[in-house]
């Protein structure tokens, strides 16, 4: 098999580096970004329980060395790795280098499944793959070999590769690629290696370091093949009605986040009617400005104004936006808070605006007050009376929160978000507290989504647009193809394929 894949598609996109500036600190994770460790750990270095009393593990067990008698083949000995090979990876590989033959170089570098006796070289039981170097042969399952590559020595670097795509095992020789040595492979492999005589010694690289063999090039080709497949997938589009459900989701999606004139514009372009109603649009935008400013207050008073009844029936929603409220009185960004805090003396520079600012398309906070004599943020700009209006309304929410309760039963939720909300109030520096994530300003943004959800929900519209579920769904496809044993997924992130095509 040539290294060589061809494509269909001249399109696909070039991966960044696997090493140096632009790679991740884990390098090994870099190689395999789809694949979840939680769940499906990689090969890190070598067992020191996984292998036969022969071998000695050294320098963080990537190194093995052999202390047997090495007499013949009872003597042989191999190590497995700390964990399989996560069908995630799509493409794995690692490398051996010779540190030193030994008396024969009876070495074996390969596979095998959990279980495989470690008694032996990899490749001569079953489930068990390998090459060896004493005679270049490849042991399939078996202790007859088959010619296969070179021989290899003292300094050499044999690679081991599986595309769990094609579902084939090849190996390298000091960076050349030397063809496909198995195929039809069982799935939970583990990298393995076997030595037989005394002095022989080999270090392993599961991608600390570079690799001597340029694997990026074949990743980016098997890349490309699965983005070229998803791609060409035959879709039936009767009379156009594929595309046009397609530019309906977009369509809802705009609408939904409140990006009214994008939502005009693309109505225009795809030739759709664009029926809604641009008041509701722009008044959730509104109330979306507020909350994602900090401006709470204003926010609750304007959902009451704008949508009559919608909080008081929905008193968890109500008692969320009270709690951010609280805390947005702590970072002194709330117009309660803000009107009391503010010096006699001092123009009104930010209460001038009616929206917040903005950068990027993002809220940003007006500078915060300092504390002349230290630099340090006060809580409500450190001025007496926001403070006392702060605690005031903190026994406001506290009050609520057991009205709740008795109504409504126990909510461990509403509990939680009130308790670390108040938590706030026992640090100097609440900022740089350790529940000082709750002053970011990106915590508004969720509960923002929830605000925008029930009101969208109230007029009998979908709480998430179904371009979002779309994309949920397909993710959630891919997690299952990783669960089943299925290399593609390691080529199928949503993310990567949806900016291919920018």
């Amino acid at each position: 098999m040539s290294v060589k894949m061809a494509t269909s598609s001249g399109r696909c996109s070039v991966e960044p580096p696997l090493f140096g500036p632009h790679s991740s600190q884990d390098p090994i994770k870099s190689l395999y970004p789809m694949v979840n460790e939680e769940e499906t750990p990689l090969p890190r270095c070598w067992s020191s329980k996984d292998k036969y009393g022969f071998l000695g593990l050294s320098q963080n067990n990537l190194r093995v060395h052999y202390k047997g008698l090495g007499k013949n083949h009872k003597d042989a000995a191999s190590v497995r790795a700390t964990n399989p090979i996560p069908a995630a990876c799509g493409l794995y590989y690692y490398e051996v280098k010779i540190v030193s033959k030994g008396r024969d170089g009876y070495m074996g570098i390969g596979l095998s499944a959990q279980g495989v006796n470690m008694n032996r070289l990899p490749g001569w039981d079953k489930n068990s793959f390998g090459y060896h170097g004493d005679d270049g042969h490849s042991f399939c399952s078996s202790g007859t070999g088959h010619a296969y590559g070179p021989t290899f020595t003292t300094g050499d670097v044999i690679g081991c590769g599986i595309n769990l795509i094609d579902n084939v095992c090849f190996y390298t020789k000091n960076g050349h690629y030397l063809g496909v040595a198995f195929t039809d492979l069982p799935p939970h492999l583990y990298p393995t290696v076997g030595l037989q005589t005394p002095g022989e010694v080999v270090d392993a690289n599961f991608g600390q370091a570079p690799f001597v063999f340029d694997i990026g090039e074949m990743r980016r080709e098997l890349q490309c093949r699965v983005r070229t497949t998803i791609q060409n997938f035959p879709v039936p589009d009767t009379y156009g009605q594929w595309q046009t459900m397609l530019h309906r989701m977009v369509s809802t999606y705009l609408v939904h986040h409140g990006y009214c004139a994008t939502a005009e514009a693309f109505a225009r372009s795809t030739s759709q009617d664009f029926d809604e109603e641009l008041t509701s649009i722009k008044n959730r935008q509104k109330i979306q400005k507020l909350v994602l400013g900090g401006r709470m207050g204003e926010a609750i008073e304007t959902v009451q104004q704008l949508y009559p009844g919608l909080l008081e029936n929905n008193h968890n929603l109500l008692f969320m936006l009270k709690v951010r409220q609280f805390i947005e009185m702590v970072n002194g960004t709330d117009t309660e808070v803000r009107g009391v805090s503010r010096s006699p003396s001092r123009p009104p520079t930010h209460e001038s605006s009616p929206s917040p600012c903005w950068s990027n398309g993002r809220t940003t906070d007006p500078m915060p007050e300092l504390d002349g004599s230290s630099g340090s943020r006060k809580m409500c700009g450190g001025n007496p009376a926001a403070v006392e209006r702060m605690l005031a309304f903190g026994r406001e929410v506290q009050h609520m929160s057991q009205v709740l309760r008795r109504e409504l039963g126990k909510n461990d939720h509403n509990k939680k978000m009130l308790q670390d909300a108040f938590s706030l109030l026992a640090y100097n520096d609440p900022w740089n507290s350790p529940v000082g994530w709750q002053l970011d300003p990106l915590q508004r943004e969720p509960v923002c989504q929830s605000l925008n959800s029930a009101i969208l929900e109230s007029h009998q519209l979908p709480r998430r647009p179904p371009l979002e579920i779309c994309v949920a769904h397909t993710k959630q496809l891919i997690n299952l193809m990783s669960r089943s044993g299925l290399g593609s997924c390691a080529f199928a992130s949503v993310e990567s394929i949806l900016g291919s095509q920018q």
